[in-house]
């Protein structure tokens, strides 16, 4: 994409006492894309969001953001940035429409000007029927939407979203997923971080996945599954685990890699069907078998691995 990049970070790091969040990644986000942070808890993604927004200072490293550094221009940048947290943080006791009008005051726009966005973004999002309404009874999905809907007041050069749709039910997901999809097409630059590896595959035209504070694998979706993963992914299911334990001889061999889980065996493979003809000519006869094709999700969990972190 044409143009110098938004935001360039070099050896960028965080740290908290002696924990390291953030260890040194190198990033860069070009305008115009969506760009986006994969990664389990504690991954260190919210505190490079954190350094982004120039709301947590870096402790190494070199950051720019809109061609500026955050630990001298932070209040010019924040001007130019659209900010959506994790959680939603809209005064509650106020209505929809005096939520925009008064955070756009926040930056000096005048009221004309906010008025004039604040129709358009709640249209936009679906909200104009309840703009008179106050927020609290709202639903949750209704209170997210109006929170992204805010963050676009100012008209940013850059937006932050940090988890936008956790906690939502699927209709509002993919609702708020075509919004910002829509976002993208009239260029609007977007950094997102997500636990959901769907929405990283449909957003994201870039995204970098973090481990423990480093980036462990950076390119496209279809880039990052072609690199770690196969084609097709062929999953097993037996009645007991001593027919799992028993097929785990009968499958050695096959596809390019097994994982043994407990409830499933999964085999990686680039043509499911004729690795599933090849395991019925071999005797295994399993309770089912479902090929699939390859996804963000296998790649995530390839590089970061199964176990819980908390």
């Amino acid at each position: 994409m044409p143009g110098e990049p938004l935001v360039v970070g070099r050896a960028l790091t965080k740290r908290f006492g002696d924990f390291v969040a953030v260890d040194g990644i190198d990033v860069e986000v070009r305008p115009g894309e969506t760009f986006g942070f994969l990664g389990p808890n504690g991954a260190g993604k919210t505190s490079t969001m954190r350094m982004i927004g120039c709301v947590s200072p870096r402790s190494g490293g070199d950051l720019r953001v809109l061609g500026m550094d955050p630990a001298t221009d932070g209040p010019r940048i924040r001007a130019r940035l659209g900010s959506v947290p994790q959680e939603d943080n809209l005064d509650l006791e106020l209505s929809v429409w005096d939520n925009l009008m008064i955070y756009g005051r926040y930056f000096g726009l005048p009221r004309p000007v906010i008025r004039e966005r604040a129709t358009e973004l709640l249209d936009f999002f679906q909200l104009a029927e309840r703009r008179d309404d106050q927020v609290d009874p709202l639903s949750g999905g209704m209170k997210r939407r109006l929170t992204v809907a805010r963050g676009l007041v100012n008209a940013p050069d850059l937006f932050l979203l940090d988890e936008p749709t956790t906690g939502l039910d699927p209709q509002a997901r993919h609702l708020l997923w075509e919004r910002l999809y829509q976002l993208k097409r009239r260029g609007v630059t977007i950094v997102l971080t997500t636990h959901y590896m769907d929405e990283a595959e449909q957003l994201c035209d870039r995204l970098v996945i973090m481990n423990a504070g480093r980036i462990v694998a950076e390119g496209s979706p279809r880039d990052l599954i072609r690199q770690h993963s196969t084609r097709e992914v062929v999953e097993l299911r037996f009645l007991d685990a001593d027919e799992h334990d028993r097929a785990l001889d009968r499958v050695a061999g096959v596809g390019e890699r097994i994982e043994s889980l407990t409830d499933r065996v999964v085999i990686y493979t680039h043509d499911g069907d004729t690795t599933v003809k090849e395991l019925a000519q071999r005797g295994l006869a399993a309770e089912s078998a479902y090929v699939r094709r390859s996804t963000l999700e296998d790649v995530f969990l390839r590089l970061t691995g199964r176990a819980l972190e908390e």
